[in-house]
């Protein structure tokens, strides 16, 4: 089915190689006579192309060239363009010479969880280990340019999502779409057909592959039938989700689709199986149904002189083609000595192929290239002496498995079939049905006859009336199947050298098997975990059956009662990009900048990112350096006057008959007691009784309160009261807007803040008198509203002015221009957070790390336990009480001069490898007390007062500190100077 009218030009590790229109990268390499086309995962062994989709373990290159490079790409799925680049991966210097191929000689050393064994012990030697497994790990190399392709991302919903477009899913739609349903047929190939590409078959007088694309081009010219080619369906999640990914080319590279259907259908086919025996990785080794495949499809001969190796009828049809292609068929190799039946026997004899009944290959020759096999007779449990068969392709089948990979994502169980030696759909949890090969039947007018029923089925649950008058195509041939199978799973060896492979991908040879076995890990997960077998991105699709098989006869149990492992998404690889689609580069996170961003890049501000805003660091006026600029403005507040910028705050307002009660549910406080211009702090838990989020709370009117979050968990905030609000409780007469955007907000801190503030606002009285501590008020600003909240997050004397977002930069500047006079010093971050450990005030995602409660940072007495609030009976386990929690406490060096890092671990002892009672939370060095202080959380912290504990920190390199636990307030504890 290639064009041979267009011919393409493309380059395999720096070789220049011609292929035609049609092909897939592993094909034109075939045909161009390429074997060796990359390197194994552990042991760097040769590997050559071993099947033909995407279940291919060896064939997996590296696309492109200088900085657009893709990684681990299967060569079987690449379509072949003109000018296309590729190269071999997991080799150094050359894939002909690769240094690590010393591996595969000190296989001892490499046995399953040799990593686990090898690399504990001395631990100074780590730094060294780390470098030689980062070196040796992996396959592909990621580009670290960015990536400059274009994704796309859609949505779609459909009555039937039908995944694969072979016999059984074209039938499928077609049944589907007369019904008048919306369906969707999708498929990972660029044409249709399946394995109808590949197979001699006669379908309605035309051969298999036509017959799909009529059918195709028919459903395609159906309003209501979408088919979307080049396209994999990757992972099935809940409530009937499925994640395709489209391959486009051009401007786009490629499309994620997010397809919501009613009735899915699984015809998704199934994948042949190898047989483990010694060597059976070797370039020349192929699947039997590949071997026919490329030859079929591509008209590429995949060896001269071949030996088929099978336990099923299926590989007889490879040794037909491959005889009637023009390839030497040397001998078919059958396990089974009864079998196959006479017609098949004749077939054989017509074409002078000799049949070896009885045996079984038990040994490949050769190293970069296959040589030859060595065959035997063979019983369960008894080998006679082999012969060599002289032969450069070998073709294996070890029966099929059903690629249920889908149905197990969607929650259903795989049952075994003992009939097919593999594990077959088992009952669905979600609206879904699997069709065809993919349920386990092979023969082609099973698979159009399941599909048209299925079809009808999904139709009719969807509320359609099925068309009656539709009837199944007529196949013209009597087919072979995979039905009449004998389980060999591996065969025995007497060679202690040789490897017998059980996952080709991940280089798991039988020995590991029983290793795991040997050493207690027999359960199906700690095999997978233990020897990586179906790890990655292979996810088993060739050898989780045998792997399963071979633990079960180790364990004498029967496979059932092993079961399988977790088949997670990506079915397949799928790139990155498309995942994140638009969201890349500055669209990652989107760039968040206050009214005032360009006032603070005049006073040279550092900026910081702050959940998605842009906030002032520090800054560098007059030259100074960072740490000179946080001290100058820390100090600032403390003695005279500073100004921050606090835009960011998360702004929420809530009204309503309801709001106050609304509030009392989701804060721990007791809020409906509040009175128009009062200020409470508040409290806001997780349902476990973990700290979320803390903040002000403002009562305007009677039914009407002014709501601030961290800026960092202000949209985290929001939906949490939205889900309640309209979720939990629909029926409270309570609204809520977030008004972070309307307001711009200064918080002008420090003794002479009120003197400031004084030439700015009028009509207002900031006295102490009039506006005490945690009052709001209003004011005008040059004629328009402003809202005054005495509140502090320094402890100096301080007011949060709220004004329109378009006021902010004028206030800011009026702020800035008043800086001669009354010295007044913009103060960042930094300086804010040196300010708020003096003062002992808990910071969200330090202190409150989303695994302490209220209690633990000594904020009890603010919990009202006489009313019902989110997080209430979470907070009630007995464990959260416990006298051994970690506590809030302040630590001081004891030498006053020692520096305390953030992260770093606290010890009874000052050996640096004593256990961990605490870690250090918040630190800074204090201008205004002459020492640095810092805040921990550590075990019984309230109740150990004046101990010493030690303080190691050797990621920065330091010796343990030996500190003194006090209280978390280091500066004006009784708060007399926010109160001024």
């Amino acid at each position: 089915l290639i064009d041979r009218a267009q011919q393409l030009s493309f380059r395999f590790d720096g070789n220049r190689f011609e292929g035609f229109k049609g092909d897939t990268l592993a094909s034109a390499l075939l045909a161009s006579g390429v074997r060796l086309v990359g390197r194994s995962f552990k042991y760097h062994r040769p590997r050559g192309v071993f099947s033909i989709g995407p279940e291919e373990p060896c064939a997996i290159v590296s696309l492109g060239a200088r900085d657009n490079v893709q990684p681990n790409i299967k060569a079987t799925l690449i379509e072949l363009a003109d000018g296309l680049v590729a190269k071999s991966q997991n080799r150094w210097p050359t894939i002909e010479v690769d240094v690590l191929s010393v591996n595969d000689h000190i296989t001892s050393l490499l046995a399953a969880g040799y990593y686990y064994k090898t690399f504990m012990e001395p631990k100074r030697f780590w730094p060294l280990y780390e470098k030689l497994i980062r070196r040796a790990a992996g396959m592909g190399k990621a580009s670290t340019a960015p990536d400059t392709n274009r994704y796309e991302r859609r949505y779609a919903h459909c009555d039937v999502l039908i995944v694969g477009a072979g016999p059984a899913g074209i039938t499928a739609a077609q049944a589907a779409a007369s019904s008048g349903a919306k369906v969707i047929l999708v498929d990972e190939a660029p044409a249709p057909g399946g394995w109808l590409r590949r197979e001699k078959l006669i379908i309605n007088g035309l051969p298999g592959h036509q017959w799909a694309d009529q059918a195709v081009v028919e459903l395609q010219e159906r309003r209501n039938a979408t088919v979307l080619s080049r396209t994999t369906a990757f992972g099935y999640y809940d409530h009937n989700l499925i994640g395709l990914v489209q391959r486009i080319g051009g401007e786009v590279a490629e499309r994620l689709w997010r397809v919501r259907a009613r009735q899915v259908i699984l015809a998704t086919g199934a994948i042949e199986r190898p047989i483990a025996f010694a060597n059976n990785d070797r370039p020349g080794v192929m699947l039997a149904a590949a071997a026919r495949g490329y030859l079929n499809e591509f008209a590429v001969r995949p060896g001269k002189r071949a030996v088929v190796f099978t336990n099923n009828d299926s590989a007889y049809r490879t040794a037909i083609d491959l005889q009637d292609g023009g390839v030497d068929v040397a001998a078919i190799i059958d396990v089974r000595a009864d079998k196959p039946g006479s017609r098949l026997i004749e077939a054989m004899g017509e074409r002078d192929i000799p049949l070896d009944r009885g045996s079984v290959v038990t040994r490949a020759l050769g190293r970069r290239t296959l040589k030859g096999v060595e065959v035997a007779a063979y019983s369960p449990g008894f080998i006679s002496r082999s012969r060599s068969i002289s032969c450069d392709l070998l073709c294996v089948s070890g029966g099929w498995s059903p690629a249920v990979h889908l149905h197990a994502q969607s929650g259903g169980q795989p049952d075994y079939d003992e009939s097919l030696c593999t594990f077959v759909p088992g009952e669905s949890q979600q609206a879904e049905r699997s069709v065809g090969a993919a349920r386990g039947r092979y023969r082609l007018s099973e698979c159009l006859e399941d599909g048209l029923n299925a079809g009808r089925e999904t139709a009719k649950d969807c509320g359609f009336k099925p068309d009656d008058s539709l009837f199944g195509p007529e196949t013209a041939l009597v087919e072979l199947s995979a039905s009449s199978i004998e389980a060999l799973w591996s065969v025995p060896t007497t060679s202690r050298r040789a490897k017998c492979f059980v996952d080709i991908h991940n280089d798991v040879a039988l020995n590991d098997v029983r290793l795991a076995h040997r050493e207690g890990y027999d359960s199906v997960e700690h095999l997978k975990r233990y020897t990586t077998l179906g790890m990655g991105t292979d996810q088993g699709k060739t050898s989780n059956v045998i792997g399963l098989a071979l633990l079960a006869e180790m364990r004498e149990q029967p496979i059932p009662k092993i079961g399988t492992t977790a088949f997670r998404p990506p079915y397949t690889l799928i790139t990155m990009g498309v995942l994140a689609g638009h969201d890349k580069g500055p669209h990652l996170k989107p760039v968040r900048r206050s009214p005032m961003y360009g006032q603070h890049e005049k006073l040279k501000a550092v900026f910081a990112p702050n959940a998605l805003w842009q906030r002032p660091q520090y800054y560098l006026i007059n030259g100074a350096t960072a740490k000179k600029a946080v001290a100058r403005e820390s100090l600032a507040v403390r003695n005279n006057v500073g100004i921050t910028d606090v835009s960011t705050l998360g702004k929420f307002e809530i009204s309503g008959r309801d709001a106050g009660a609304f509030l009392d549910r989701i804060y721990v406080n007791n809020l409906s007691s509040l009175k128009p211009g009062r200020i409470r702090y508040g409290l806001m838990l997780r349902e476990d009784g973990m700290i979320f989020d803390d903040g002000t709370l403002t009562q305007l009117a009677a039914d009407r309160y002014f709501i601030t979050s961290t800026t960092g968990n202000a949209d985290y905030v929001r939906q949490h009261m939205e889900y309640w609000l309209d979720v939990v409780w629909p029926n409270l007469d309570a609204n809520l807007i977030d008004v972070t955007e309307q307001w711009a907000a200064v918080s002008v801190a420090g003794p002479n803040s009120r003197r400031i503030l004084d030439r700015v606002l009028t009509e207002t009285d900031l006295s102490a008198d009039v506006l005490s501590h945690m009052r709001c008020t209003t004011a005008k600003y040059d004629d328009i509203d402003a809202r005054i909240l005495r509140v502090s997050f320094s402890g100096e004397l301080a007011f949060e002015v709220y004004v329109p977002s378009g006021y902010g930069e004028q206030l800011w500047q009026q702020l800035i221009e008043m800086r001669k006079e009354y010295e007044i010093v913009p103060f960042g971050m930094d300086a804010l957070e040196v300010l708020r450990i003096e003062k002992g005030y808990i910071g969200v995602g330090s202190e409150a790390d989303g695994r302490v409660t209220p209690y633990d940072l000594g904020y009890g007495a603010k919990i009202n336990l006489a009313k019902d609030f989110v997080g209430k009976w979470g907070l009630s386990r007995p464990a959260l009480h416990e006298a051994d929690r970690p506590h809030l406490i302040g630590l001081e060096p004891l030498d006053g001069r020692s520096p305390i890092g953030v992260g770093a671990q606290i010890l009874d002892e000052p050996a640096s490898e004593g256990t961990s009672i605490g870690h250090v939370s918040s630190a800074a060095t204090s201008r205004i007390l002459g020492r640095p202080i810092a805040l921990a959380m550590l075990r019984g912290g309230r109740y150990r007062k004046w101990d010493t504990v030690y303080v190691a920190d050797p990621l920065r390199g330091r010796k343990p500190v030996a500190a003194r636990v006090v209280d978390p307030c280091f500066y004006d504890p009784k708060g007399k100077r926010l109160k001024m």
